[in-house]
Parts: C-alpha cells; sequence; structure tokens
C-alpha cells in the first residue's frame, strides 16, 4: 500500500519522480532478474517492478531530508564548541547562519516529508557517517564560506546554497558508501546506482520551494498521473507474455550476429523495445530507439547499442515491407 501513498495525493508538478527513462530501466532490469530465477511468476516479476519505484522514491525522499541531519549535525557542532569555549574560559561567537537556513527549516516542517518518512520507516540511522564526512568536507568549499559571510540574507541565498551542496554530493564516496549500508539496513536496491539521477530531481525540488508555502510545499509525486504507472506495468505484462513472439522476430534478423555470443542482456533491452515499439503508438518510434540505444550503453557491453539499433532496425523494416507494421520510422 505505501507505493501507492504518494501517487496521487500531492499537488501536480509538471515533472515527476518516476519518468519514463526511469520505467524503461526498471522493466529491463525486473525482466532480466525474472528470467534468471526460473521459480518467479509474472506476478512477482510486477510485485518487484513496483517495490522498485517505491525504493527509488524512498531515495529522493531521504536525500531531502539529508538537509535537516546535516543541520541537525552543524547545530551539535555549534553546542559542542560552545561547550568547550565555558569550559576553557575562551569566548566563542557562533556563526549560525547555515543553522538558520529557512530552507532547512522548510524540509524540517513539511508536511509531506516528515509523514513519509514516519509512515515507512526510514532514517539516517545507519548513513550518518556521510552527514558528517560531508559537513567537513563542506567547511573547505568557497561556496560555503562565501555564503557564511555574505551581507545579504534571504530565502533565495538559503536555497542556493542547499542547491550547491547537493551539486557537491554527486560522485560523493562518503555518500555512496553511506548508501550502501543504508540499503541493507532497510532492504531497498540500487540506491547506489540511482543516487546522482535522483539528486537531480532533488536540485530540482528545491529551486521551486516558496518561503511562503511553508510546511505545505510541494514535492514532486511518484507519478505524475496514474497513465505513468499504468504504463510500467503494461510494458512488463506485454514484454512477458509475447516473449515468444518476440524471440522469434530478433532470432530471424541475426543475419550478421553470432546468436551465441549476444549477450543476455541484449535480448532483454530488444524484448521490451519491441514490446513497446509494438502497443504503444502514442510513443515515436525514434524516441524508443533512443530510449533503448541509451539504456544498452549502461547496462550492456560496449558494441551493445550498435547492435539493438541494427536489429531493430531489420525488424522493423522487413514488417514495413510486409504491410504487417505502419508506425512511422525514418529508417536510414
Amino acid at each position: 500500500m505505501r507505493f501507492f501513498l504518494y501517487l496521487c495525493a500531492l499537488k501536480r508538478f509538471d515533472i515527476e519522480m518516476i519518468n519514463r527513462t526511469l520505467v524503461r530501466t526498471r522493466v529491463v532490469q525486473t525482466l532480466f532478474a525474472y528470467y534468471k530465477d526460473g521459480d518467479k511468476t509474472p506476478l512477482t516479476a510486477k510485485k518487484e517492478l513496483l517495490k522498485s519505484f517505491s525504493d527509488t522514491y524512498d531515495l529522493y525522499v531521504l536525500l531531502l531530508d539529508f538537509v535537516n541531519e546535516m543541520t541537525l549535525y552543524a547545530e551539535q557542532q555549534i553546542q559542542q564548541a560552545e561547550q568547550r569555549a565555558k569550559v576553557t574560559h575562551q569566548s566563542y561567537a557562533a556563526n549560525r547562519r547555515f543553522v538558520n537556513n529557512r530552507l532547512a527549516q522548510q524540509v524540517f516542517n513539511n508536511h509531506h516529508i516528515r509523514n513519509y518518512i514516519a509512515n515507512n520507516q526510514l532514517s539516517w540511522d545507519a548513513g550518518m557517517s556521510a552527514v558528517s564526512t560531508v559537513y567537513k568536507q563542506l567547511q573547505d568549499m568557497p561556496f560555503y564560506r562565501d555564503y557564511m559571510r555574505a551581507p545579504e540574507d534571504d530565502f533565495e541565498a538559503d536555497k542556493r546554497v542547499w542547491r550547491r551542496i547537493f551539486e557537491m554530493l554527486q560522485d560523493n564516496e562518503a555518500l555512496e558508501s553511506a548508501l550502501e549500508e543504508m540499503e541493507v539496513v532497510l532492504d531497498r536496491q540500487n540506491w547506489t546506482v540511482d543516487a546522482d539521477l535522483i539528486i537531480s530531481f532533488v536540485i530540482k525540488t528545491i529551486k521551486r520551494f516558496r518561503e511562503e508555502t511553508g510546511a505545505e510545499q510541494d514535492i514532486l509525486p511518484m507519478f505524475a498521473q496514474e497513465s505513468e504507472l499504468q504504463f510500467a506495468k503494461d510494458l512488463l505484462r506485454h514484454a512477458i507474455e509475447e516473449k515468444p513472439r518476440y524471440e522469434q522476430l530478433i532470432d530471424s534478423h541475426l543475419r550478421n550476429w553470432d546468436a551465441q555470443r549476444i549477450a543476455y542482456m541484449d535480448r532483454i533491452i530488444l524484448q521490451v523495445a519491441l514490446a513497446e515499439i509494438f502497443h504503444f503508438p502514442d510513443i515515436a518510434l525514434e524516441v524508443s530507439f533512443n530510449e533503448y540505444i541509451e539504456l544498452s550503453k549502461e547496462y550492456s557491453s560496449d558494441k551493445s547499442y550498435t547492435f539493438i539499433n541494427g536489429v531493430l532496425t531489420e525488424i522493423l523494416r522487413d514488417l514495413m515491407k510486409e504491410g504487417t507494421f505502419t508506425k512511422s520510422l525514418m529508417v536510414k
């Protein structure tokens, strides 16, 4: 049930957390696991697909809450410094600009974030090493130093510094290590793989924060429309149900390829690509081609994209000649 909690409850942004590119990736990954484990059923595959979406959304909300965790850590550092100064009878005037950051306060009070974390029992407990490490790294960043001593003090400046912090978090080893630990503790998947992509959505979300919305500020919905969730489920279903047809088409168009040396992942990608091409007439062929070629570059061998493009082109060219497929394609 938690998967549907934030599906339609939020006011609509013009972007969503789970976009079609990520849907295609998850369907391919789910199908790969489905065939590798002979005990799985189509229903099991569907459940795993839906869980993969909720796992990704969990990461999105937790990364938003990183703002809160690091602010609390910074406050603790100030309190410890004040205590040391008191014990040693030294003067200490803390710069509290970072801990008083208004964007951070808005994240802390945000009803959507707080409720989601509570309902799904999410926590940074297993990843606190990243909080302390990133805070130390932050002290040496010129943008942070400029922020702490800048004369202007407004909400936009508070947003900007957090956007810069999340940019710093992309490809951050401390964060990746923490997410690996959190994946195990919280029983989630793909967090380290997805981190940079989800961080980009966090940055987009921060840009949309408005001070006047307070605790009711919307965050991105998991899906902007229920039809996008249906696309994911239908794509997986068609790929599984029509595997024999797709396999026959693929095998009959391997004229210049050694069937024994074709990567298993390439077959899965082709299977899902054909399911999309045949069953979703509203999606342009060029879009489908580009999406699965890019997916092959990310998840298969170096030459896979050439193979994927070549086989798909040959299949569709022959079907068009036969008059059994009419979807337009600029075949080279």
